[in-house]
């Protein structure tokens, strides 16, 4: 690592335990880093801390090396069962990396334990390695903590192991409230003692985190860690300045071609591929699976459940190799020596653009990135260099570009499940453009529908609303009936056949069911927590309403004939008369 830091380890102002500084010395970690050097010194000074500092600057050892002299500090020594220490994270990959760092650590410190608490582990079995094991160092994500202090049994109850606790931090604080993370972390604050010290660490500083601040920490010294730039335009910028950031311009049906001829020439290199949406990651992380020969593919998305952690590591441990992720990848990771991070689809908004660069070039270790863009996106280069200032350069045209689409299409039709992925990802990618924050830029109205049907390789057109009512000459349709085109996997294509001659059958039988949106294109609809929330909304009005439904009934039935009289269907005569002649209802007789 090159000494482009501040300064070695003892000219802290603060002493550092022996044994840590032999940890940092086999980890040659022989210089701090600016973020390092500010805040170490503060938190050993029991300093609340709220810490904003770019990317891959070294934020994990800020945190951890005062969190093991903090304990080391107490007076009382932790017991198995007390929480001395607590980091929450958003995502469960870098609760892993956290958790590998700081088990370097405490190597030397048998006296101390951590545990992992997070999604795709059975809860049951994190209780009894609790019981068992014990955790004076809790590392967990937000919805599995929360999980665990609901959770009660014999010999375990989180919320009074961690009255015990010194030091909170939140990791990617910023992150934690994006992801919709509020409501759990204000739960689990309620469960931890005030007498404690907290650290917040983030990449951006949000109005949402400054409520954070000043709910969970007490007169914090806020840190501001600005890269040390080389010329004093890059003072200003987000990304790290050992980072060399390019876009290139290429249309819809072209970009897939030049993303494999990008990555067969890249294939000795470690390489991180970003898509917008869980099934863009799905179809084209098989496609280049059979296109990329001799190298390692992983994919890595939000909808994966108990592989993610496998994955993850084995891809961080590989010197070669290509992950193809969503934005669960873009925050706070470190995967050692990235050399290209590809942004296949722009991010939808601005700042996970920059976190997604900031996988490479980590701290003071030099890096690629490259977005493709389409031609009608090519303002989104000034945007990013003035809403995040982050300068990108055009990259010369990608060599020897070959066309694989009919390759995609071949196994799109050999495989059905590869059909469905197509169809899936280009759906998902239209609903995902149409909520980018940069609205002006990538607009779904501008989107040409069949240079993108190309580049996906489709067989045939999807029928979304979208598309309802225009028509696309210059998009040539397969010849294929694509009903007949089967599953590999004998038992699903047999469920399906099944499944086929069942809905035969009910359609016989049964009138067909009203849709439920008509006609409103799916990336305007609601969504599933938008829906939940009305529904909530609702149920809550018909709990606290004093009015019952006999009521509700006469009120509706006085508003429809309103209306018929409004409309002429009928005499202000009739309308009074049935108004007269309606019985009294229970509340109208018993008075207000």
């Amino acid at each position: 690592m090159e000494n482009i830091t501040d300064g070695t380890w003892d000219s802290l102002p603060v002493q550092i335990n022996q044994k840590i500084l032999q940890t940092l010395e086999e980890l040659k970690f022989t210089h701090m880093t600016p973020v390092q050097s500010a805040c170490i010194p503060l938190f050993m000074n029991n300093k609340d801390v709220a810490a904003e500092a770019i990317t891959g600057s070294g934020k994990t050892l800020a945190f951890v090396i005062p969190i093991i002299e903090l304990l080391l500090k107490r007076e009382e020594k932790l017991k198995k069962k007390q929480v001395g220490a607590m980091v929450i994270t958003p995502t469960r990959e870098l609760a892993l990396q956290i958790s590998e760092v700081m088990g370097t650590f405490i190597q030397k410190f048998p006296e101390f334990s951590q545990i992992l608490l997070i999604g795709g582990s059975n809860p049951a079995e994190d209780v009894e390695k609790f019981k068992e094991h014990g955790g004076n160092i809790v590392i967990a994500t937000p919805g599995r903590l929360e999980d665990m202090f609901r959770r009660k049994t014999e010999g375990f109850e989180l919320a009074s192991a961690v009255r015990s606790l010194e030091v909170l931090v939140l990791d990617e604080a910023d992150r934690l409230l994006d992801m919709g993370f509020e409501a759990s972390l204000n739960t689990i604050l309620g469960y931890l003692p005030k007498q404690r010290r907290t650290g917040l660490f983030s990449a951006t500083q949000t109005q949402e985190l400054e409520k954070l601040v000043r709910a969970g920490l007490r007169n914090p010294v806020r840190i501001t860690v600005k890269e040390k730039g080389q010329a004093a335009a890059a003072a200003a910028q987000k990304t790290p300045s050992r980072l060399s950031n390019y876009y290139s311009i290429c249309r819809a049906e072209d970009k897939f071609n030049n993303l494999v001829a990008f990555l067969r020439q890249h294939k000795h290199e470690k390489n991180l591929v970003f898509f917008s949406t869980c099934a863009c990651v799905e179809y084209f992380g098989r496609a280049l699976e059979s296109l990329v020969k001799k190298v390692t593919i992983h994919c890595i998305h939000g909808k994966m459940k108990n592989k993610r952690n496998s994955i993850f590591a084995e891809f961080r441990s590989l010197k070669s190799g290509i992950l193809v992720c969503t934005d669960v990848m873009a925050r706070g990771i470190d995967i050692p020596d990235v050399n290209w991070v590809l942004q296949y689809d722009p991010p939808s908004n601005a700042s996970a653009f920059v976190h997604r660069c900031g996988r490479t070039a980590r701290i003071g270790n030099y890096g690629n990135a490259l977005v493709f863009l389409l031609p009608m996106e090519e303002t989104y280069v000034n945007f990013l260099s003035i809403n995040q200032k982050c300068p990108l350069q055009k990259m010369s045209p990608i060599k020897d570009v070959v066309d694989v689409l009919p390759k995609v299409k071949a196994m799109a039709l050999a495989d059905r499940a590869m059909f469905d992925r197509g169809m899936k990802a280009f759906v998902s990618y239209v609903q995902a453009y149409a909520k980018h924050e940069c609205s002006l830029i990538f607009r779904v109205k501008d989107l040409d529908f069949v240079s993108l049907a190309r580049g996906f390789a489709l067989l045939r057109l999807p029928k979304m609303p979208e598309l309802k009512g225009k028509s696309f000459p210059e998009f040539a349709e397969t010849t294929v009936d694509t009903e007949t085109i089967r599953y590999k996997d004998k038992n699903r294509e047999k469920q399906r056949r099944k499944r086929l001659a069942e809905l035969k059958d009910k359609e016989k039988t049964e009138l067909p069911k009203k849709s439920f949106v008509k006609n409103k294109a799916w990336s305007k609809q609601k969504t599933k927590k938008e829906r939940k929330k009305k529904r909530a909304a609702k149920r809550k009005h018909d709990e606290d309403s004093d009015v019952d439904d006999e009521y509700m009934k006469e009120l509706l039935e006085d508003t429809r004939l309103l209306k018929k009289l409004k409309k002429g269907q009928i005499s202000e005569e009739d309308f009074d008369q049935q108004i007269a002649n309606r019985p009294k209802s229970k509340q109208e007789a018993e008075g207000p």
